[in-house]
């Protein structure tokens, strides 16, 4: 995209949002800088030279577990580094932005924070679809990105140097979760559905692949509307097939759905999906007894299974006065790695201020980051080689961790 092109969408965009704000009406479709609650930063006043990291995912909507878990643990980690930043002559503050899990507001979002020559790095977006619409915007301005959770293989394929993610990716999550399935479920039959989107569809076909690689046997593959309320024909396939397993790519709006459905008209097996699935909300929609062996693989581990964890998640709630959520931990490791990788820029370019491509060489480096949660290397692709996939399950209303995935 030509930058005047850039330039002028941009200008439209601020211009709807502010007359969206004039008039008081509704939620305006602008990006959003809701740090801190509100101010669209975090940081005192006056300590030297301003450097911004953005915190990008779903703040709002139905998606905003993702994003506002993650915003909260980046936020968490940089206020314990502000100071020592300052120390180095900088004020490093914060700015959270709402993409709302949209592709399109992702590039609204990026667009808007390219504009901004602060901003130095992006920790996120949350969710794949918004990541790569994004990251083509990041790419020409060598603006690095570190997301927390965004697990979809096509995010790091593309070849853009600027994209990086602590997590595993789904070709990793899919073909373990099939893997578990297979051995340690013992299922022999299953239908696979999906979202039809880039992170649901995607999951979807590798567990699909690794199904069909062990001879697990795929009685049924199909792609529905996300967002519809009545999932019956498809469920209505399902049942008269009787599969063991039901796996269903997609986030837990859809698929507390089709739980609930599909076990009102008798189905009995088992429920699996990805770490979309990984919210309370699931078991609301579902029902706490229909949301029984639903099970599910994560990239993020049991945060509170050390001692060491325990006391970092008192020592957060305490501090910030919210729950510990899916993606707290790994929005505190990715800020981390992003820090790090500032810290590590500033130096090399003799204390002053870095360039954002600076930036980026320096978070493509990272190598053995003791991460409180996951360790981090990056490959050449921005993948971490250290990245785990683990696995959950509901029962009796509440979430219960399993292990990891083996």
């Amino acid at each position: 995209m030509k930058k005047q092109k850039s330039l002028s969408i941009l200008a439209a965009t601020v211009a709807l949002g502010t007359l969206l704000a004039g008039c008081g009406g509704g939620q305006s479709s602008a990006p959003q800088s809701n740090a801190n609650g509100g101010g669209g930063s975090t940081g005192g006043g006056g300590a030297g030279e301003k450097l911004v990291i953005a915190v990008v995912g779903p703040m709002s909507g139905q998606y905003s577990d993702y994003g506002s878990t993650a915003k909260a643990g980046a936020e968490y980690a940089l206020k314990e580094k502000q100071e020592a930043f300052k120390a180095l002559g900088f004020e490093v503050q914060l700015s959270a932005q709402d993409d709302q899990a949209d592709p399109k507001q992702g590039v609204a979002v990026a667009q808007m924070l390219i504009s901004n020559p602060d901003v130095v790095g992006v920790v996120g977006h949350a969710t794949t679809g918004a990541s790569i619409t994004a990251a083509a915007q990041y790419d020409q301005e060598k603006l690095v990105m570190v997301s927390p959770s965004a697990t979809g293989s096509d995010l790091t394929e593309q070849g853009k140097k600027i994209v990086h993610r602590i997590c595993a990716r789904d070709d990793q999550q899919g073909s373990k979760a099939a893997i578990y399935a297979k051995n340690q479920l013992g299922v022999k039959t299953a239908f696979v559905m999906h979202d039809k989107a880039a992170y649901g569809q995607g999951l979807a076909e590798e567990v699909k692949k690794q199904f069909e690689k062990d001879g697990v046997e795929i009685v049924g593959f199909e792609g529905v509307t996300a967002g519809e309320k009545d999932y019956s024909a498809v469920i209505n396939q399902i049942v008269s097939k009787n599969p063991e397993m039901i796996y269903f790519g997609g986030y837990y709006s859809d698929a507390g759905i089709i739980v609930k459905q599909a076990r009102e008209k008798g189905y009995k097996g088992i429920f699996m999906g990805g770490d979309g699935y990984d919210s309370a909300d699931l078991v609301k929609i579902a029902g706490a007894e229909n949301a029984n062996n639903v099970v599910f693989t994560s990239t993020v581990g049991d945060v509170g299974a050390t001692p060491e964890g325990k006391k970092w998640i008192e020592d957060f709630e305490k501090s910030t006065g919210n729950k510990v959520g899916i993606f707290t931990s790994f929005g505190y490791d990715s800020m981390g790695v992003m820090l790090s990788g500032l810290e590590e820029a500033i130096k090399a370019n003799g204390g002053k201020k870095p360039t954002r491509e600076q930036v980026l060489e320096a978070v493509h480096k990272t190598k053995d980051y003791k991460g409180k949660f996951v360790n981090v290397t990056f490959n050449e692709k921005g993948d971490n080689e250290f990245a785990s996939v683990y696995v959950y399950k509901y029962e009796n209303g509440q979430k219960v961790y399993i292990g990891e995935a083996k």
